[in-house]
């Protein structure tokens, strides 16, 4: 990760909003529907080209390929992975239990309904060696196109693996959790040789706590959270800190949030990650206060923090006053170095969801590298 200075860089979570003929061809083939695999992945590579740009034009310093050949951050790895046959999973989030109503909405939208999440039920093994490379490939030619270099790549963690996959094959969680680890350490390992910034999607580690394990106590929960870096520890071992970043959520959708575990309660365990840069929800109205938090802990030697300055489900355009404002929190409390601007989750999280407008997104990333510009005047002149 290029570190910020002479001025705070920006960047995003991942997922960006597909084009419509993108999405009916990966709601196609997700369910189980015939498709042209040459011509989907042309498609790929057109879109994108095309998201790439779009955001080398909106301001944002270290872009990506906005996940365009995956249905999800998280569920693309059934079709990368040999041992996911089994029945599919089933989720209660805590917040929504007193919220019927909002439950239905939540998850009925176009993206959500549509998940597929087979159970693991065989030895995990990688099933499809080239689809890593398909997709470094992809974004290393819009890059050259887009005339970019700073650009990173996500890829899901063993934990969120394991939170949407129920284990129905290996004889305990961490047996589980660390054949998804080796598993994965072909993608995670691909996509660093590549020269690219690796993001580790890590829901498991803050989501997790009122979905997978909402009957555990917070004691427990912790312990079951520091079982998850340490696969995930392992799984990058042969990455430098410094080429990695890992995403912190608790869940990207409308809902109360109420059962949220607190940052306070978890940002120790997180920092014993093995990336250098973390990115974590900070600017929607649940998690919005917790930049206090590194009042009383010290960011350790040689970490970045990706706060969100801008929300994730809401249509609103922050202004970037209000971004420069929440930048310059941390980097009062961290260091500027030590700060980039990003958002709190991603915009195209399950294929054919859009909470936010796509073109309302474009805005998004426009006023956050305003805002970055200046919280920079202010910190840099």
């Amino acid at each position: 990760m290029r570190r910020s200075t002479e001025r705070f860089l920006t960047t995003h979570t991942g997922s960006l909003p597909r084009p419509d003929d993108l999405i009916r061809m990966m709601h196609a083939k997700e369910e189980g529907v015939p498709v042209d695999r040459a011509a989907l992945a042309a498609r790929v590579d057109e879109a994108v080209k095309e998201v790439v740009k779009k955001q080398a034009d909106a301001g944002i310093d270290y872009v990506n390929d906005g996940e365009m050949s995956k249905p999800s951050y998280a569920t693309y790895v059934k079709d990368r992975l040999a041992g996911f046959g089994g029945t599919g999973n089933t989720f209660v989030y805590q917040d929504l239990v007193d919220f019927p109503n909002l439950a239905k909405r939540v998850f009925g939208d176009p993206g959500r309904s549509r998940r597929k999440t087979p159970a693991c039920n065989a030895p995990i093994a990688v099933r499809d060696a080239a689809a890593a490379d398909d997709d470094v490939a992809a974004l290393k030619s819009a890059l050259a196109l887009a005339g970019r270099t700073d650009a990173f790549m996500s890829a899901a963690s063993p934990g969120v693996i394991s939170l949407f996959f129920r284990n129905e094959h290996y004889k305990d969680h961490e047996t589980y959790l660390f054949a998804i680890a080796d598993a994965m350490r072909h993608e995670y390992e691909t996509v660093a040789k590549a020269g690219l910034v690796l993001q580790v999607d890590c829901p498991d580690l803050a989501m997790g706590r009122h979905i997978q394990y909402a009957d555990l106590d917070l004691a427990e929960f912790r312990k079951r959270a520091g079982m998850h870096i340490a696969a995930l520890n392992h799984a990058l071992a042969n990455i430098p800190p410094e080429q990695l970043r890992m995403h912190l959520c608790w869940g990207n959708y409308e809902g109360p949030h109420h059962c949220d575990v607190p940052m306070a309660d978890i940002i120790d365990v997180i920092l014993t990650a093995r990336p250098s840069a973390l990115s974590f929800e900070a600017a929607n109205p649940r998690h919005g206060h917790e930049w206090t938090v590194f009042e009383r802990v010290k960011l350790p030697a040689g970490k970045i923090l990706i706060p969100g300055v801008i929300e994730s489900k809401s249509n609103f355009i922050e202004h970037p006053e209000l971004i420069a404002q929440r930048i310059g929190r941390y980097a009062r409390l961290v260091g500027r170095e030590n700060v980039m601007a990003g958002s709190d989750c991603g915009y195209g999280t399950w294929v054919g969801q859009a909470a936010v407008d796509p073109d309302v997104v474009w805005a998004k990333f426009a006023a956050m590298a305003e805002g970055a510009r200046i919280a920079s005047r202010e910190f840099w002149n």
